[in-house]
């Protein structure tokens, strides 16, 4: 690791006689192995004696890390010293007792070099120990002896060993064909044996290899680095790689290679010297490094063994280990992995400003792009190409004015160029010059609006904003959400990170990229919306988040402040703060009640009122879904978004009565006659008589010809299935019909999570003439419909649960089990009860953590209570799941009684808290 005399930056320890007393530990060895000669006795002697003292070693090194939790380079070198020790002593045994050679010729001559991270001397506590065996001839008979002697005790020892044997011109040979083993050479030290040997390899390694090819090694490990960032994903990923993901060890360890490399030095201090980097940011190297490097210590002591990836129940250990705790209604875990991020943005910022350096001392080619073109682009007085970047000609001249902090990112889009890294540097180190006067100036104000509006590509001019710190000092009140993680499986980046995505989003709509698999908002976008008020509602929505309030409501107050000073009017503003309020009310009526009820329709109608409002929610409610992360965004939510604003609209422009139950139903049996249409009269007469008006509106035609078709001639006794991929939102549907009785919900919610299904939807009708009919919507487990070749499987275990041959409570048993790593995520279980949703049902929202077995038992909860369910909608977020059903009582009326309401509410806790404990066994 780096050292560093800044005043709070890792220390390291100038002595390990707390960790081995070495000459000790070889007296205690030798008189172990005593007179022995036996390669057996003599290896297992030294196995035993190591074994105590690398025990008692590692758990001094531990403590250091206990007495000091962010401070790991004692840690880091006190496991590469104690390597050193093991790799020593074990040599010295091998090559003075079990395989003693006294005179050794030329060619018996032996060094061990340790390579890679160990020759670097950076360990973890599980790192690989990789070994070089060094020769200067073809490797002799006494070589290979000592070698194999020597793994088999590191090997008992439990060390990772990676080895090579080679000459010194099979390293070079071998160095100059392969980047990862020239890579590994580089980092090369001698540990024991002939140690000319090692000089001898280190300067020819330098002269013949090294010397000249530093443009296509650096090319090398940058390709290296991108097919890495592009295996691992985005640095906001939220359970990243320490060691392999964007901004993390394995790109500050590339840094120090070419460093290396280039500038023949294993202390970067001197690229400070050298004017790579300034002062204050080797300080930021040296504090990313030490972080991520104590992260990674206590993963694998955590762990108990060589984990890199940071999983969520990992977070949750590693931040209480390092000292995190719960503070201003936020998880302490949180808190840690925003400072992970931060440094992860921070190592992102030296990499460029590494590479800029390098180009400019031509050991590294300008981006690609620039080689293609002919002719840099026209740029504005003040403004210069370097490179093939935007760079400043004049940084005096270029401070005289504060807006030109906004206005090299206007003319970076305007021209397509990347900003140079040392334009980078001047604008992040006079981030103070943004204060109150220049945010209020109408210059700055249109520049700001105009990067999200004029361009096309917002998107990239806000990430690079928000990396440089200009988003939050143009914006002060977006500090607190940048680089935040919510510590959920729902969402996949950070809140700043989201609502970049969520803008790109939304910029790809406007571009006409979405036409096809978002035609509503495309068609929105395309007919014309206030665009100023739709993009700074979406860069707001979420500002809120982090506090003990409800983040609508405090990003609403925020959006209030805010809008003003981006230069919106006094309308626009309202709308901006309408907008961020209730930024999830369609989400969640689309997604949590019962679209089919006329009553959601003309309750959310009432609360938008406009059409203009309409428009502009459902335009931000698809890009804040889409913004979450990959797949989030469904076509089964699609449609649900479509269906809710198509009858809104419908409500909006025609008139509530529009939407209610009588002309629903009237449509729906036209409809079923028409479909029909080779039925006798009879049959039809029969089937559009059976039904209750509820059934009419809450299903679609395709589900009315289903259903038509099972009923026809159905006998008492017999259980009709019908099982269909319902293409158009991304599941399969499962149709029932039966004869009626109570509980039908709960025993069908059954036979599907048996079959490990996951519903998204359901409803249950009885007819008049005493038969169940119930449709279910449903994935697999990765969020799916099932193949064709999987529902035979799916029919039959559904039939023999009907028929009583499999009881669901027992056969659940084994199934209804959380992960281990998604155990660290705590939902705490709401349950309310809205009579004033629907005009016939009680709405039963219960939210809490979901599970597989969850479903089945509220549903056999709420049948034992003697409770109807008419429908169940099923939206999950991750680890967190809301169950909404619509219900009556066995008479046929709502529960208002807040007695009846309270002793459903304990029976239904009581479900959920025992299913969780059997969860967890």
């Amino acid at each position: 690791m780096t050292k560093s005399t800044a005043s709070d930056a890792p220390v390291v320890s100038d002595t390990f006689s707390d960790v081995l007393d070495v000459p000790s530990l070889r007296d205690t060895l030798w008189q172990a192995v005593g007179a022995s000669t036996d390669e057996r006795t003599v290896r297992a002697a030294t196995v035993t004696v190591l074994k105590d003292a690398q025990a008692s070693g590692r758990a001094a090194i531990s403590a250091r890390l206990d007495a000091q939790p962010r401070n790991a380079l004692p840690v880091t070198t006190g496991y590469t010293w104690l390597t050193d020790q093991l790799v020593g002593l074990t040599f010295e045994i091998v090559t003075e007792r079990i395989h003693r050679n006294p005179n050794p010729t030329e060619g018996e001559r032996m060094a061990v070099l340790a390579v890679g991270g160990y020759g670097r001397g950076e360990m973890a506590p599980f790192s690989d120990v990789d070994l070089l065996f060094l020769t200067p001839y073809k490797i002799t008979a006494w070589a290979e002896s000592v070698i194999e002697s020597m793994l088999y005790i590191l090997w008992d020892l439990k060390l990772k060993v990676g080895h090579s044997s080679r000459t010194v011109k099979d390293c070079l040979r071998l160095g100059a064909e392969d980047f990862t083993i020239r890579t590994a050479m580089l980092e090369h030290r001698f540990l024991v044996g002939h140690e000319p040997l090692a000089d001898d390899l280190d300067g020819k390694l330098w002269k013949t290899l090294f010397r000249g090819t530093e443009v296509e090694f650096v090319e090398a490990k940058l390709a290296e680095r991108d097919a890495r960032h592009v295996k691992q994903g985005q640095r906001y990923m939220v359970e990243p790689n320490v060691k392999e993901g964007k901004g993390g060890l394995r790109d500050l360890q590339s840094l120090f290679w070419i460093a290396k490399y280039i500038h023949h030095t294993d202390d970067l201090g001197k690229l400070v010297r050298a004017g790579v980097f300034q002062p204050e940011e080797f300080d930021t190297f040296v504090k990313a490094e030490n972080f991520l490097w104590a992260v990674r210590c206590h993963l694998h002591l955590a762990s108990g063994r060589a984990t890199e990836q940071l999983t969520f129940d990992m977070q949750v250990e590693v931040a209480d280990r390092m000292g995190y705790v719960d503070k201003g209604g936020r998880r302490g875990v949180e808190i840690f992995m925003q400072d992970f991020f931060r440094h992860a943005t921070s190592v992102g910022d030296l990499t460029r400003i590494f590479l800029t350096s390098l180009e400019a001392s031509q050991q590294k080619e300008p981006p690609l792009l620039m080689r293609l073109l002919k002719r840099a682009p026209k740029i504005k007085d003040g403004y210069e190409v370097v490179n093939g970047r935007l760079g400043i000609v004049d940084n005096a001249a270029f401070l005289a004015d504060k807006i030109n902090l906004l206005r090299i990112f206007e003319e970076a889009l305007r021209t397509g160029l990347l900003i140079h890294a040392d334009a980078m540097r001047l604008i992040s180190a006079n981030l103070h010059l943004i204060d109150t006067d220049m945010r209020n100036t109408k210059e700055a104000q249109r520049i700001f609006l105009d990067l999200l509006l004029k361009h096309g590509n917002p998107e990239r001019a806000l990430r690079r904003m928000n990396e440089l710190g200009v988003l939050s000092a143009f914006i002060p009140e977006f500090e607190p959400i940048v680089a935040m993680m919510q510590f959920n499986m729902y969402h996949h980046y950070t809140v700043d990170e989201h609502t970049i995505q969520c803008i790109w989003h939304l910029s790809e709509i406007e571009n006409g990229n979405l036409v096809e698999e978002l035609p509503v908002a495309s068609s929105i976008l395309k007919h014309g919306v206030n665009r100023k008020v739709l993009y700074v509602a979406l860069l707001l929505h979420d500002i809120g988040k982090g506090r003990d309030e409800d983040h609508s409501i405090l990003g609403a107050k925020i959006a209030r402040k805010v809008a003003p000073q981006l230069g919106l009017n006094k309308q626009e503003c309202a709308t901006v703060e309408w907008l961020v309020r209730y930024h999830l009310l369609m989400s969640d009526m689309a997604q949590k009640r019962d679209i089919a009820d006329p009553r959601t329709v003309r309750d959310f109608a009432k609360a938008v009122q406009t059409r203009e409002r309409l428009d502009l929610l459902c335009v931000l409610t698809v890009c804040d879904i889409r913004g979450v992360g990959p797949g989030t965004w469904n076509n089964w939510k699609a449609v649900l978004i479509r269906a809710l604003y198509r009858q809104t609209r419908r409500g909006l422009e025609d008139g509530m009565e529009a939407l209610n139950r009588e002309n629903r139903g009237a449509e729906a049996k036209k409809a079923l006659r028409a479909a029909l249409a080779d039925w006798d009269a009879r049959d039809l007469r029969i089937e559009t008589g059976r039904h209750y008006p509820p059934y009419w509106q809450g299903l679609h035609i395709t589900a009315h010809k289903v259903f038509a078709k099972l009923l026809r001639d159905i006998g008492d006794d017999e259980i009709r299935i019908d099982i269909h991929p319902d293409e158009d939102r991304d599941a399969t549907r499962v149709c029932f019909a039966l004869s009626d009785h109570p509980g039908i919900f709960s025993r069908l919610a059954g036979a599907l999570a048996l079959v490990g299904a996951n519903v998204v939807d359901a409803r249950t009708f009885t007819s008049k003439d005493g038969f169940a009919t119930a449709a279910f919507w449903i994935q697999d487990g990765d969020g799916s419909p099932y193949e064709d070749v999987r529902i035979p499987r799916l029919r039959d275990t559904i039939s023999k649960t009907l028929r009583g041959d499999v009881v669901p409570r027992e056969a659940m048993k084994p199934r209804d089990k959380i992960k281990k790593r998604e155990r660290a995520f705590k939902v705490p279980t709401s349950i309310t009860f809205d009579n004033e949703g629907s005009e016939i049902y009680t709405i039963i929202e219960v939210d809490t953590r979901d599970r597989p077995g969850l479903l089945f038992d509220l549903t056999r909860t709420l049948a034992n209570a003697n409770v109807y369910i008419a429908s169940a909608v099923i939206a999950t977020y991750g680890e967190q799941v809301v169950d909404t059903f619509y219900v009556k009582d066995m008479f046929g009326l709502k529960f208002h009684s807040q007695s009846k309401q309270k002793a459903l509410e304990t029976k239904l806790r009581s479900a959920i808290s025992e299913g969780a404990a059997r969860a967890k066994e």
